[in-house]
């Protein structure tokens, strides 16, 4: 079993940065890609980015690109999402999800491509 702790999250105002962090516990991890989702109240939950664990490859939703980046530390078992630029927009809560199986690169996308969640965490933009 593996779990996904986010944390980082946190109210600042638009233009501002955060750093989210997922750390994960449990059996030896060593999934084939780490994504971020959000979700936004009302709303469906979209992808955010991705990155896969061995390889430092990264997808990026159009809406995040330039300015949110995605990185990971093997040794730490975490990822991290670098926010920058931050918009009203991107409030959301925003969870970390790890895929164990290798998958077609572009439908990391897709939140039916990961194994296991995160709780999540609250980001809110302030305009």
């Amino acid at each position: 079993q593996v779990q996904l702790v986010e944390s980082g999250g946190g109210l600042v105002q638009a233009g501002g940065s955060l750093r989210l962090s997922c750390a994960a516990s449990g059996r030896t991890f060593s999934p084939y890609a780490m994504g971020w989702f959000r979700q936004a109240p009302g709303k469906e939950r979209e992808f955010v980015a991705s990155i896969t664990w061995n390889g430092g490859n990264t997808l990026y939703a159009d809406s995040v690109k330039g300015r949110f980046a995605i990185s990971r530390d093997n040794a730490k078992n975490t990822a991290y999402l670098q926010m920058n630029s931050l918009k009203p927009e991107d409030t959301a809560v925003y969870y970390c999800a790890a895929s164990l199986s290798r998958v077609d690169w572009p439908t990391v996308r897709a939140p039916r491509r990961y194994d296991y969640w995160g709780q999540g965490t609250q980001v809110t933009v302030s305009s």
